[in-house]
């Protein structure tokens, strides 16, 4: 995780954020100042930014909107003060809607980005600066720290080539708090492909069956938000086991980018939130699975019961059946 630390200093109405980055300064300096990029970190896991205007002058402006996975929206702009490529550019960032309007009751503050060369990469400061102890309060009620450092670490993924910084690693779960669990896997295949492969039934079959022994008796997929899915498992032959499924609702679908739906065993009353996205680079596909459980007891309940395992089977079967067909 990049981010070493993030220090809010009431004193003097300032919060900084320093994190050291495996990366020279104008790779680094190129994700904050490519809008695509930023898109792919600048918001927290679940809440990813979407850069609608980028003028990136002294005096020009940024727009841009995080989107919940329940539909939610957060926006803010950017009045660019100063640039000096590569090095440091600062801002008034503000609250707004979303068309860039200020919001009253928010406080803007004046941020800065510098980048240093180190020995081992890059280090980025990025300072914010408040008119005021009660608006420095606010930021933090909201959850900006913690936030700070979900969304920067992302941001190896975005600074290193996909095959570079996924291949070979095969299904990876990162435990980022008690409830939310980040799954990544890197398969070999366009995004198109990847997402036709969760969004028809008919491939859903060749693909999504857990390890051996296993065959999908049910599949239905629910295509736009409020629709149900349901989708059934059963042991075949001599596989142990007794057959289960499960079934939730679509809330938030962007094809072929991001689907959100909720989840639960089929009988059970425990349902978790789960955030798929898609992301392409040169012809292989980044599949991240955020989700969010109810509580750590329930997390920890689920991730033991082999559950990567059966998803890590599932992908190899994916690429196999699949994108190499």
């Amino acid at each position: 995780m990049p981010v070493t630390d993030v220090i809010t200093d009431a004193d003097n109405l300032t919060m900084t954020v320093i994190a050291d980055l495996a990366a020279p300064v104008e790779r680094v300096w190129n994700a904050y100042t490519d809008p695509e990029q930023l898109n792919r970190f600048w918001g927290p896991p679940g809440w990813p930014a979407t850069f609608a205007e980028w003028n990136p002058v002294v005096g020009g402006r940024a727009r841009y909107t995080m989107n919940g996975p329940r539909g939610e929206k957060s926006s803010g702009s950017w009045e660019f003060l100063a640039i000096d490529a590569p090095h440091r550019f600062e801002v008034i960032d503000a609250f707004a809607d979303e068309d860039g309007n200020p919001l009253e009751g928010f406080p803007s503050m004046r941020m800065t980005f510098t980048f240093e060369a180190t020995d081992d990469g890059t280090r980025m400061v990025n300072t914010s600066y408040f008119d005021s102890a009660e608006a420095l309060e606010q930021i933090v009620a909201m959850g900006a720290v913690e936030g700070t450092r979900m969304a920067m670490a992302q941001l190896d993924a975005v600074l290193q080539d996909l095959r570079e910084f996924a291949q070979g690693k095969g299904t990876v779960v990162e435990l980022l708090d008690d409830t939310h669990v980040r799954i990544t896997r890197l398969v070999e295949g366009p995004r198109d492909l990847v997402w036709r492969a969760y969004n028809d039934a008919d491939l859903v079959k060749k693909w999504m069956l857990g390890p051996d022994g296993w065959e999908m008796t049910e599949c239905v997929i629910g295509t736009e938000p409020g629709a149900t899915y349901r989708n059934s498992w059963a042991p075949v032959g001599d596989t142990e086991g007794e057959p289960f499924g499960f079934e939730g609702e679509v809330l938030l679908i962007d094809p072929p980018r991001r689907s959100v739906s909720t989840e639960r065993m089929q009988g059970m009353p425990v349902e978790t939130l789960n955030d798929l996205n898609l992301y392409e680079e040169d012809g292989a596909t980044l599949i991240t699975l955020l989700i969010e459980y109810p509580d750590k007891d329930t997390r920890d309940m689920i991730l033991a019961t082999g559950m990567a395992d059966g998803m890590e089977a599932s992908y190899q079967r994916l690429e196999r059946e699949v994108l190499s067909a």
